[in-house]
């Protein structure tokens, strides 16, 4: 009798060869992947820095790109001087000039999404009317007194409301669209596919995603600084710098990812910077003694966050940023492309 092999014995022997080889290709793919995972608490910044990313990695956006945000921007422009107009009458803050009157009628008129490929003329016009009054820009001063998204686009108005407008980067980056939901948004960088999972930043969509992501290579978390003064969306009555803190403090700290490092993005620094020096810090945070000064506020608030992790080994890297600026975030990605690429020879056992 041979002692050749069996037919069944050589088809056992292919299948575990193959399944050898797709673990192998999965751990090259494995090298070549990153995952991250995009925190923060709503209108931090993440959906801005995906956008960042596109810009940096992908090039400019097209023509069509473009035209497709005109009318978010028209949407949170006109929506956030409806904001401001509804606050006017809460704070009971009179119009400067009564004959804007017409104006904030016209305002209030409007649909809250406005469609069309240009902003309305008498929109246009009453937005710049109304944003020159004085009773609106004592509002705007006062906006961390109600909820207004950051608006960049009332100096901006006539630019905006010109027929032939087209978005440029910047008003691509301050549109604002809320995230709900997971999206997934993948770059190509050198060898290296990056797949960034963005989340829904509202405290209704956390508890849905976090058990999903337990093997990341990195967290990069936002916190938007300038909001030390600001209360919830979600929730007047508690701080948004106390909410962004008990976050980072439950993701810090998840059993979920104890071997997961996090990137600290403490972002929206040039509003902070404005912010400072009339609203002191001291108000919403007592044991703060640094006042106005912008450095012993920045140091503050980083040793606030990173005095949060209770684990030796996890490495927390941190960033002021920002997330509008494109130079500036090229040269943080640059510095945050390097950490990652170690991190993941480590998780795959390379280093």
């Amino acid at each position: 009798m041979g002692c050749g092999m069996s037919t069944e014995d050589k088809e056992g022997k292919a299948r575990n060869e193959e399944i050898e080889n797709q673990l192998k290709r999965d751990k090259l793919m494995q090298r070549n992947e990153i995952k991250m995972l995009l925190l923060g608490a709503g209108e931090s910044g993440k959906s801005t820095i995906l956008k960042q990313m596109k810009l940096i990695h992908e090039g400019s956006y097209s023509r069509d790109e473009r035209e497709s945000f005109k009318e978010i921007i028209f949407s949170n422009t006109v929506q956030s001087m409806r904001v401001i107009l509804e606050a006017m009458e809460s704070l009971e803050l009179p119009l400067d000039d009564q004959r804007a009157e017409y104006h904030v009628h016209t305002i209030f008129m409007q649909p809250a999404q406005i469609e069309g490929d240009s902003l309305p003329p008498e929109v246009g016009a009453a937005i710049e009317a109304l944003w020159k009054d004085a009773g609106v820009q004592e509002c705007f001063k006062r906006s961390r007194e109600y909820q207004l998204n950051d608006s960049a686009y009332f100096d901006s108005i006539g630019r905006i409301a010109a027929p032939d407008y087209l978005p440029n980067d910047q008003d691509v980056l301050r549109s604002r669209v809320k995230t709900t939901g997971i999206t997934e948004t993948t770059f190509i960088i050198g060898d290296l596919t990056y797949r960034m999972f963005d989340v829904g930043g509202q405290r209704s969509e956390r508890k849905k995603w976090i058990h999903c992501f337990e093997n990341v290579t990195t967290i990069l978390f936002l916190v938007a600084i300038s909001e030390y003064d600001q209360l919830l969306f979600e929730d007047e009555t508690v701080n948004r710098m106390q909410e962004a803190l008990t976050l980072f403090d439950s993701i810090c700290n998840s059993r979920w990812f104890i071997n997961t490092s996090i990137i600290l993005f403490l972002n929206k620094i040039d509003r902070f910077k404005e912010k400072l020096p009339v609203s002191p810090m001291k108000n919403y945070f007592p044991d703060y003694e640094g006042g106005a000064d912008y450095s012993a506020a920045c140091d503050y608030i980083l040793n606030r966050f990173v005095s949060l992790n209770q684990a030796e080994q996890k490495q927390i890297y941190t960033h002021f940023t920002c997330a509008t600026d494109t130079t500036q975030i090229r040269f943080v990605m640059a510095a945050v492309n390097d950490i990652i690429i170690q991190e993941n020879l480590r998780l795959c056992g390379l280093i």
